[in-house]
């Protein structure tokens, strides 16, 4: 059974089908939010990163939220394939076992959630951060999700009170959300994104190594799962919540990037939505002329089903279905992330043909 299926934007298309893909076509990789979802990529991740983008010398940008900012980041601390496999292995395996105490059948607290994972990111990136933002060619940007008006500062009451706000008006228009929250992207100094971000009100702020761990924790940093991160060292004032608020999938204007090269998407799904407030608005789960030259790969939804444990990829209800029983869960997504490497297996094969014939993205 096929495991991996490739879509391509129209322009994209056209050029798989006439040269294939090489890693010198690749100028950005993008790295949705999504939770435990993401855990699937790790095999890809750590061929793209770790083997395949080795084969070429441009300069790549990886534009990350929540749990694609982790993985993004971690591309960023191997300086070869081997180093580069075992930092994504390290990945898995600390989201993989992640615990936090609770009462037992009772869900941990937001507070007990930010302590256990922000400690986890200080293990983890802690005095490395400088090696993550001075790697000779990879540059990352992490999103996050700045509060405006209610949302400013995290409080027992205005917190709801913003985010039904943001979600009445992200209903009349995506735009109009941008009133109770804006994206703040967290770029190394220098590294200005090679693409246009006027489709949302926006602003790039330097991402150094006193803020680094910061901002990784507030792009993880979901609402009423964990606490806001408030005030972030070198960015404007206020309280960053988890980028996939604003960027759940990194819609972005990847058409009008700047010089040549294609956009390499490795996702959990076809469909990428703009917004987390956006997963139950149908219409805006369409493709747009922003993908005109992205390559999107993502696991056939028949291995999904016929595959992996509980015929479906990890998410966050998994900690809720297995409760306390840590390791059974722990169990299913380590199977899940084995079985991935048929996407890492396929995706290799695809780039030594000379013709790749992708789907309408």
């Amino acid at each position: 059974m096929q495991a991996l299926q490739i879509f391509a934007g129209p322009r994209a298309r056209a050029h798989l089908a006439e040269r294939g893909l090489s890693p010198q076509d690749v100028r950005v990789v993008p790295a949705a939010a999504g939770g435990p979802k993401g855990l699937i990529l790790g095999p890809l991740d750590q061929f793209i990163f770790g083997e395949w983008l080795a084969r070429s010398s441009q300069e790549v940008h990886l534009l990350g939220a929540s749990i694609g900012a982790w993985r993004m980041v971690t591309a960023c601390l191997g300086r070869n394939a081997q180093q580069t496999e075992a930092e994504f292995a390290r990945l898995s395996h600390e989201y993989i076992h992640q615990h936090y105490d609770s009462l037992p059948g009772k869900m941990p607290t937001a507070a007990e959630v930010t302590r256990g994972f922000a400690q986890k990111l200080a293990e983890v990136f802690g005095g490395r951060e400088a090696l993550a933002l001075s790697h000779p060619r990879y540059r990352p940007h992490v999103f996050t999700s700045r509060g405006r008006y209610l949302l400013a500062r995290e409080g027992k009451l205005r917190t709801p009170l913003g985010y039904t706000a943001a979600f009445m008006a992200n209903l009349l228009g995506r735009r109009l959300m941008g009133g109770s929250l804006e994206r703040v992207v967290f770029s190394p100094p220098g590294a200005e994104l090679p693409l246009p971000l006027n489709d949302y009100r926006s602003r790039q702020v330097a991402l150094t190594p006193q803020n680094f761990q910061a901002a990784l924790l507030a792009s993880c940093a979901i609402p009423f799962w964990l606490q806001a991160v408030h005030d972030i060292p070198g960015a404007p004032r206020g309280a960053y919540w988890d980028g996939g608020i604003t960027d759940y999938h990194l819609h972005l204007n990847y058409a009008e990037m700047l010089g040549e090269g294609l956009v390499l998407y490795p996702h959990f799904q076809r469909q990428v939505i703009p917004g987390w407030l956006d997963k139950s608005l149908k219409r805006r789960h369409q493709s747009s002329a922003f993908l005109d030259n992205v390559v999107l790969l993502a696991p056939h939804p028949d291995w999904v089903r016929k595959t992996l444990p509980r015929g479906k990829l990890p998410d966050r209800a998994d900690f809720q279905f297995y409760g306390d029983a840590v390791q059974a869960r722990a169990a299913a997504w380590l199977r899940a992330v084995a079985e991935s490497q048929r996407l890492r297996d396929e995706f290799a094969a695809a780039c030594e043909r000379s013709s790749i014939e992708a789907l309408a993205l």
